[in-house]
Parts: structure tokens; sequence; C-alpha cells
């Protein structure tokens, strides 16, 4: 049976030479404009005739004229289609871009911001290594499903009103409990900001402490994307630091660093820890220069070797350190809640940036999680999943000696979600190669995407956290048959 076209077309005369002209442009427009979506399936022939009174020899050489110029597809025993990826898609794209960042209403930073990619590729993923992707298959999510309505019922019957800045109170005062019991964070339920994951904690970070044009903001190199961006975005004067393997190198920080933004519990996207001396010669530069310090915890719920340091926040006797972390890998992404611990001095104007940013945090989610965390869930969902992640590191370490022996050099790591190794005696350029995996169905990150120090320009990195045993080791034989030498 034809599909319903119900779709508005002006024809010329009967007599006139221009029909098959007329009938192309209108068609070609509807599609590039979007009347008429990618993928939607086109009448046959016959009823297309029979619906605007033309010939069937005229609808047959529209169809034929949009196919030879890619507007249309067809799909053997299905009909004809509006082509998924339309011609010239790229160039309007590349348009989109050029006006973006031509406009001078836009204010300077914004005009070229890139986005920052969070979006799955394209091909089929057979093996997926990429970083930040927790295993949801074991979340308990008929345990969160009685807590939301048990929540939902509350709420119903509670007044209409809008909750604190700073997030519920039960949701403050299990955090509190939580990062005490797990990181040795010192806080009380009044001194946490709930904010929408960490991402949201960066952002209200920057508002509240960069002068732009002034502000000197020192980050990680390599480092994390989506930090630096934020205090760029707000006019802040990024200066990258060095890290090696004790973490970021505090005699290279400059003098005039205001704000220091570090990943000490597991570097990112290197993964080592940064090392007892280091976090104190760290919280003496911020007090002896008077700048700030933003902790992001990241990846600091799994530990697998060794006994966890001490959080900067913990150390910190100047109240230089905000404290920031999310439920993103403990829980889920899709969540969207974290947290700030910030200094004293600090606070108020946190609370005054978080509510013009979004008035309070959407309370359902909050009362949810308060309950799961003060029931006890959350940690018994931590552990069953550092068991999990720990086998699976195993296996990704004993797989990456296999496959690669010492092609590959691991980096020593005691925590987190994803191992980053080296590469050795490879001429050609390691992104190309994770180029060619990702194509392939193998994704795997590019060190090289975090910074342009030549050495990392040669690491790979490896997340286990959305792949099992048999995929690691699947994933890896995969990846060394793509590899240059093979």
């Amino acid at each position: 049976m034809d599909p319903q076209f119900a779709f508005s077309l002006d024809l010329p005369p009967s007599n006139s030479r221009k029909l098959l002209r007329v009938l192309h442009d209108q068609l070609r427009a509807a599609i590039l404009d979007g009347r008429l979506k990618p993928g939607l399936r086109l009448p046959t022939t016959r009823a297309f005739a029979a619906c605007y009174g033309v010939s069937r020899n005229t609808a047959v050489a529209v169809y034929e004229l949009l196919l030879s110029e890619g507007y249309l597809a067809t799909r053997r025993k299905a009909g004809t289609f509006v082509a998924l990826v339309l011609p010239g898609s790229a160039a309007r794209a590349a348009k989109w871009d050029s006006d973006r960042s031509g406009d001078i209403r836009l204010n300077t930073p914004w005009r070229q911001a890139p986005l920052l990619s969070c979006v799955p590729t394209k091909v089929e993923v057979r093996h997926d290594f990429r970083f930040g992707i927790p295993d949801h298959r074991f979340f308990r999510g008929d345990i969160w499903h009685r807590l939301s309505g048990r929540a939902l019922r509350a709420l119903s019957s509670a007044p209409a009103v809008y909750c604190d800045a700073r997030g519920r109170p039960a949701l403050r005062d299990a955090i509190a409990r939580h990062v005490a019991f797990t990181r040795a964070v010192a806080c009380q339920p009044d001194d946490v900001v709930v904010t929408a994951g960490a991402q949201q904690a960066f952002d209200l970070l920057a508002r509240i402490l960069v002068t732009p044009g002034y502000t000197v903001v020192a980050v990680e190199d390599p480092g994390y994307p989506a930090i630096r961006a934020a205090f760029a975005m707000a006019g802040a004067r990024i200066e990258r630091v060095p890290v090696d393997e004790e973490g970021l190198i505090v005699e290279r920080l400059p003098a005039d660093a205001r704000v220091i933004c570090v990943t000490p519990s597991h570097q990112f996207p290197l993964g080592t820890a940064m090392s007892a001396r280091r976090r104190a010669e760290l919280l003496e530069f911020a007090r002896l220069h008077g700048a700030a310090i933003v902790e992001d915890d990241y990846d600091g719920e799994f530990r697998f070797d060794g006994r966890p340091l001490d959080a900067l926040q913990t150390l910190d006797r100047s109240e230089s350190v905000f404290y920031v972390g999310t439920f993103s890998k403990s829980l889920f992404p899709a969540l969207r809640m974290g947290f700030v611990v910030p200094p004293q001095w600090a606070h108020a104007a946190l609370v005054v940036a978080r509510q013009y940013a979004e008035y309070h945090p959407a309370v359902l989610p909050q009362d949810t999680l308060a309950a799961f965390i003060a029931e006890g869930h959350l940690m018994r969902h931590v552990w069953k999943m550092r068991e999990i992640y720990g086998r699976r590191r195993r296996v990704l370490l004993e797989s990456l000696q296999f496959e690669f022996g010492e092609r590959l050099q691991p980096i020593a790591t005691q925590a987190g979600l994803h191992i980053s190794a080296f590469a050795h005696g490879v001429g050609e350029d390691i992104g190309n190669v994770v180029h060619r995996a990702r194509e392939a169905g193998t994704c795997v990150e590019w060190l090289g995407a975090y910074s342009q120090e030549p050495t990392v320009q040669r690491g790979v990195g490896f997340g286990f956290g959305g792949v099992n045993e048999e995929g690691i080791v699947a994933g890896l034989a995969a990846l060394r048959k793509l590899w240059p030498d093979a």
C-alpha cells in the first residue's frame, strides 16, 4: 500500500514544457527544508502520477533526476525514500559554523566555541573501550523505581514550592555522610551544593572565580577538556601545566595562577594518582599565592590496589579547595547529579550562581537519590561494581600483555575505569590507528586528543566500564590485527 502523500505542489499549465523542472525544484526544496524528512517513503511513480494528474513518464523522470542527485534512495522490494544523508549537508554544516563564528553579536569566546563531543560514533560499535562509560546492566533499577515511586507519592501531598538552591536537605545530608565515609571529606550538610553533574559544577565555579581576561587558570596537560572549556568560556587565561607519574608538576605552575584544576585521584587521561608529596606541595602553593584549587574527584569511587590517598579537601588547612563529585560513574550518567563542597568564603557566591543558572535541581531525582544513599544501596552497588570492574581490569592488563607485549606499555594506576598505555616502535601516527580501529568497530581512545605533547601523542586509552571480559579479549585481538606491525 502506498504511503499517504498529501503534499501540495504548484503545477504549471498542462501544455507547459517546464513541468519536469517545476516538480523537481519543488520536491528538492521540500527535502532540503525538512518538509520531506530523511527516510520518508515516497509513493510509487504510478501513485504520484495519479495524485498530481501528470503522466507516469513525468513522475519517473522526476524520481530518477532526484535519485541521480542523491536526494532520493531506493531499497530493494521496499520502495523509494528520501535519502538519509543529503548532498551538500557538510557544506551547509560548514556554512552554519561560519555564520556562527562570524556573528559579532556573540560574546567573543562563544563565536568559535567547539562542541564537547559526547555523541556516540555512527559506526556499529563491537568493542567499546571509550572513557567514562559505566555498566548500567548491574544497576538495581527495581530499587530505584520503588524509591522513586515513594518520593513521588510524598511530593503529591507536599505543597508546590521551590526548594533550596543548594539542593534538598535529605540529599545534602546523605552526600555529606557518604563522602565523609568513602573519601574522608570533612563537611556538613549545609556545606554541600547540589549540581546537575560535574560539568555544571565547573561552569558555576568558573562564574564565581574568573574575572574575564585577567584570571589565570592552570589546567593539567593532558587534561579533561570539559573543565578547561568551562573556564576558557568564562574568559580565563588558560595555562597548561604538564603532569608526570606523580601527577601535576607543581613547580611548573605559573606564579600568577589563581585557579588550579586537578584530577588527583585518577588523573585524566593518564590514570596516575597524585602523590602525597605533590599534594602537600600543591596545597602550599595555593596558600602562598592565594589560589583556589578545583579538585575533580574523577573515578575516585573505584580503587583496586593500595590504600586510597586523602582527598585534597581533607588535607586543606587554608580553605583553598573546591571538592567536586558526581554520581555518573557510580550510578549512571543520565542521572545528572553532582555536588560541590566549597570553602566557606565562596559558599554564598556559589549558591547565588546556582540559583541564577537553574533555580534549583529537579526535586524527584534528588529525593530518590537521597533515599538510595541513606538506605545503603549506593555503597552496596559500588562494592559489587568494584569487584566486577576489578576482574575486567585484570583481564585487560593480561590481554594487553598477550596481544601487544612491549609494543604497548600500560601506565601504572590503581583506580578508575580506564587504563592508558604508551606505544613503542610504531612509525605511524597512533591517531590514524585509532581512527581505523573505530571505523572497524573497535572504539579506543587516542590520548593525543587531550594534549599536543609528543609523548602523549603516542598514547592509547582503554575504558573497561562498558565492556565485559569476553569483549575485552575480542576487542584487543581485533585491535592487534590493525596494528601497524601486525
